[in-house]
């Protein structure tokens, strides 16, 4: 099975670290993988094996869709490279990737399966991606988001068979190898990992360890990640007296080594896709508090069995399931006990499987035997 895989980037994030796993694994499987990013950019930023990587031959940065003369330029060139490689299937991630994808790709006659990996119904593209969406999304094999609230969010606006896959989770080392050495140790390490962007809700974290930090003083609080609102979370952190307990660590291309020698997992953004974050806490053995926003961690956190859920946005809730479980290792230890189920439930085997009843229903891929 010849299958082309586009996106946007593969600069360092959840998609993209979704994607090249999938690629990886069908690669393994014995399929022709072609990973196309669109941006040009010099080399991955995911390590891809005997898997094809593609390139358009357009400037870097031409994957905006700014400018008349680069955006048809890049519709016209991944028209051709399509219509020349040809593929079995086309998996297209990220909006963007999945609206230049149907254009480019109309009349080919392949299947294009598109992936939603966030939510649409919070995340606003604009009114022009918007409009192509809703012009193009009809084109569509399948469509493929994360969880079943989008499932139905999506099947109310395309006639299009829509299913809901979630994120293959792996850890890159047992649970048990958790680090114990802080257990000899008076501190304790709240962890948060994500962009620093408004979705994250970085914001509502800091409040809300401010009214429980002067309570335990042991506590310190980590958060790992970069983005626009670096500067402005850490004028706040200032304000709310935090600077000497909120580290803020930049971004990291690893991060199982921090979460395995922290004591507690926060996750509290404004909306989510299917956050890999969470996921990749609970199978170091970690506890966790998340939001219940829409739409992931729901589908992700047993509430009270695995970890805590928590009502969106609301800051005096999660200040207080904080302080619950900060203040009860035996509570932290009951619910890490049962985080690592993640890596059964939603693991390579499940997740290949779905992707599979996927191809299995397209109407015209050309099969090659394995």
């Amino acid at each position: 099975m010849r299958i082309i895989l586009v996106i946007t980037s593969l600069e360092r994030g959840g998609a993209e670290r979704v994607l090249s796993r999938l690629a990886n694994w069908w690669a393994e499987e014995r399929r022709d993988v072609t990973v196309l990013p669109l941006n040009n950019q010099a080399g991955p930023a995911y390590d891809l094996r005997s898997v094809k990587l593609a390139s358009l031959g357009l400037p870097a940065g031409s994957d905006s869709f700014t400018g008349v003369f680069q955006k048809i330029r890049k519709i016209f060139v991944l028209r051709r490279y399509l219509r020349e490689n040809p593929s079995d299937v086309i998996v297209s991630f990220i909006d963007r990737s999945n609206i230049l994808t149907l254009l480019c790709s109309r009349g080919l006659g392949i299947p294009v399966v598109v992936s939603e990996r966030t939510v649409p119904a919070s995340y606003d593209i604009g009114i022009i991606l918007s409009s192509l969406r809703r012009l193009v999304y009809p084109q569509a094999s399948a469509i493929v988001c994360q969880t079943d609230s989008v499932v139905r969010w999506l099947r109310k606006r395309f006639q299009v068979p829509v299913y809901a896959i979630p994120n293959p989770v792996v850890s890159l080392a047992p649970a048990n190898s958790r680090t114990e050495s802080r257990n000899g140790s008076s501190q304790r390490t709240l962890i948060a990992v994500g962009r620093l962007a408004h979705e994250k809700g970085f914001d509502l974290l800091l409040e809300a360890f401010s009214r429980i930090a002067s309570s335990f003083p042991e506590w310190r609080l980590l958060i790992l990640g970069s983005g626009p609102l670096q500067d402005e979370l850490e004028a706040k952190s200032r304000v709310l007296d935090l600077t000497e307990r909120v580290v803020f660590a930049g971004a990291c291309s690893n991060p199982f080594p921090a979460l395995q020698a922290a004591d507690l997992f926060v996750l509290s953004s404004r909306f989510e896709g299917f956050p890999n974050a969470l996921t990749e806490a609970m199978a170091c053995g970690l506890p966790v508090i998340s939001f219940d926003c829409p739409c992931g961690p729901a589908a992700i956190i047993r509430h009270e069995i695995d970890g805590l859920l928590v009502p969106p946005e609301d800051i005096t809730a999660l200040a207080a399931a904080l302080a619950r479980l900060m203040a009860s290792p035996q509570e932290r230890e009951r619910l890490a006990a049962r985080a690592p189920d993640v890596l059964e439930r939603f693991s390579r085997k499940k997740v290949l499987a779905m992707w599979q009843e996927v191809f299995d229903a397209l109407p015209i891929v050309r099969r090659q035997p394995d």
